[in-house]
């Protein structure tokens, strides 16, 4: 069994800052990469609020920059998928889907999180090329054009509000009459002039073309939820406004979780209820999810982890 002084679970800006920290502190550290290895970020294209970068990078791109940044100062990288933790005694284990098990003073967990889409037809096509479930990441790409939401609760009204800086018009999409939404959230939506309503509607397909082999989305054909009828409407950018979920399957019963399945950490911090496991990024953030906040925490949970391994040694 290899032995590491400290495991991260999950890559994305969170685990890799996460790792840089570590690895510069002079700790051997092992990222499991997971199943998108490099996060969300690696199914966004162009990136123009992650500083650094004046002219805006693509998502793909930075993370690879990040990872080979990493790599140089002796992290190591799995590009396989842990199942199975224990947290129940030290040191901490985990197996990877090759049925490989590791060994740790510490772990980091960088599981993120995954935002829900519709499953419509030709949904995959479009993703980072006119679909987006990140109103403040992508927003911007839409100035002076029309856009959708998709919801019906305060996220989906908060993305819609928050587009109407840059779009010419937004309609929130939603499958009932009735909304999820608090009050104040939705009569918000209501009085913005650029916000419209398209109630017992779903989105069925997504419609678009090619560009220099550039997919760009087009429009939408629209299903009415009552009477089954469908139409088509031209629409430049659609947006995801259903929520997201943690990827903590793995953690559930090993860990303390919130209502909504984000990993609890103590307020400050980085720190689980389990002494020696952090958790940084989306795992553990429901409220800002942009990419470099999950770096800033990344950093805080290496920090606090090389202090919790030195106060033990």
């Amino acid at each position: 069994m290899k032995h590491y002084d400290i495991i991260i679970v999950g890559s994305g800006p969170a685990g890799l800052t996460a790792a840089l920290y570590a690895a510069r502190s002079d700790r051997s550290v092992m990222i499991f990469e997971g199943q998108q290895p490099g996060g969300q970020l690696t199914i966004t294209t162009e990136v123009e609020n992650f500083p650094g970068f004046e002219h805006g990078i693509q998502g793909p791109e930075l993370m690879d920059i990040m990872r080979k940044q990493v790599h140089r100062f002796g992290a190591e990288s799995s590009f396989t998928t842990i199942t199975n933790v224990d947290f129940s005694g030290k040191p901490f284990t985990v197996t990877n889907d090759r049925d490989e098990t590791f060994s740790a003073d510490a772990l980091i967990l960088s599981t993120g999180a995954t935002a829900r889409w519709l499953g419509a037809e030709h949904e995959d096509d479009y993703k980072g090329y006119g679909i987006s479930a990140c109103a403040t990441c992508d927003g911007f790409f839409f100035k002076d054009q029309d856009v959708m939401v998709v919801g019906g609760g305060d996220s989906a009204m908060e993305e819609a509000d928050f587009l109407t800086k840059y779009a010419k018009s937004v309609t929130i999409v939603h499958r009932r009459d009735e909304y999820r939404a608090s009050k104040i959230m939705l009569q918000r939506a209501r009085n913005n002039e650029k916000i419209e309503f398209l109630e017992n509607t779903v989105i069925q397909s997504y419609k678009g073309e090619k560009n220099n082999g550039i997919p760009k989305l087009t429009g939408v054909v629209l299903k009415d939820s009552i009477s089954g009828e469908t139409r088509e409407q031209d629409v430049h950018g659609v947006f995801m406004g259903i929520g997201h979920t943690p990827n903590t399957q793995l953690f559930v019963g090993a860990i303390d979780l919130d209502d909504s399945g984000y990993v609890k950490t103590k307020p400050g911090t980085t720190r689980t209820n389990i002494a020696g496991v952090f958790a940084c990024g989306d795992v553990q953030d429901s409220i800002y999810r942009q990419a470099i906040t999950a770096a800033g925490t990344g950093c805080m949970a290496a920090l606090d982890a090389d202090r919790w391994l030195a106060e033990q040694e």
